[in-house]
């Protein structure tokens, strides 16, 4: 089978645990791209966020970021966009004010958060992880509500980090029963994602494969999340990281190395390693 995109999903992927990106996963990626595949980054967080990923090579990958949300041919420009409507942002947004959390209204350019009077401990970990990448403005104002109001602006996503796990499972309980147009995300460390109805990371990653004519079967998928799953069930090739869940690696074709045990650059290099460039298959009407 000839492989015509590459599918990499971001953090516990691509990146170690420590957030750095190793030189040989850079050095395999960039080979990849010399035979002719499209690499597409796909990860759940904004759009700036992947940017020091994307740019890290010469010939910058397309984006599907926010977990579908954001579909981009490179990280400056977007072919798809779909935003939280106006009137789920404010009523969403007016239920946040009202109990014990530290939201984050994520757009194209900056964050929005609120101000929050709650445990240093808390408080540290919402600053660490609004503040993880500098590459966009970052705002605390205190009434979200009237910030959106005033800027007439809705956001790709809402970021919520709760005090502790019953805060969150009280949340998306009511969260379940207010707000039927939202997909609400659980995530690690008591956070929830919430972006709009309909969204993921296969449909994200198919509207590309459309677009290039490329079909599923010549796709090859790595991921170690459960929003990974579908995309790594779909692909022709499904990669599953050494350590992402159990039930992930099952329902994988391949089962690589761990993300800080050079897992991507192993495994991209071993499925492409015989696949000549894409242009001389053309040349050859090797391909369909």
């Amino acid at each position: 089978m000839i492989y015509k995109l590459l599918a990499v999903n971001i953090d516990g992927t691509l990146l170690q645990s420590n957030g750095r990106l190793t030189k040989a996963t850079k050095e395999a990626i960039a080979y990849v791209q010399s035979k002719g595949v499209a690499v597409v980054l796909v990860t759940s967080r904004n759009i700036k966020a992947c940017k020091k990923v994307a740019t890290v090579w010469k010939n910058s990958p397309m984006v599907v970021a926010v977990n579908g949300g954001y579909v981009g041919q490179s990280i400056d420009k977007p072919m798809f966009v779909k935003r939280i409507s106006e009137q789920a942002t404010d009523d969403l947004v007016s239920f946040l004010e009202n109990i014990n959390c530290q939201f984050t209204l994520n757009f194209e350019d900056k964050h929005v958060a609120n101000r929050v009077d709650l445990p240093e401990n808390f408080l540290g970990k919402a600053v660490m992880y609004i503040n993880e990448q500098k590459l966009f403005s970052q705002l605390f104002v205190d009434s979200v509500s009237e910030y959106i109001q005033m800027n007439a602006s809705t956001p790709l996503s809402i970021d919520i980090l709760f005090a502790s796990q019953s805060d969150k499972q009280n949340a998306v309980k009511e969260m379940n029963r207010l707000f039927m147009d939202l997909s609400i995300m659980d995530k690690e460390n008591n956070r929830l994602l919430i972006t709009p109805p309909g969204v993921n990371k296969w449909g994200g990653l198919k509207y590309l494969a459309d677009y290039y004519q490329i079909s599923k079967n010549e796709i090859v998928a790595i991921g170690d999340d459960d929003s990974d799953l579908e995309m790594i069930v779909n692909a022709g090739v499904g990669v599953a990281m050494g350590n992402a869940e159990e039930e992930i690696k099952r329902r994988a074709n391949w089962v690589a190395r761990t993300n800080d045990d050079e897992g991507v650059a192993y495994t991209v290099r071993e499925v492409f390693r015989k696949q000549y460039q894409l242009d001389f298959l053309e040349k050859m009407n090797l391909l369909r």
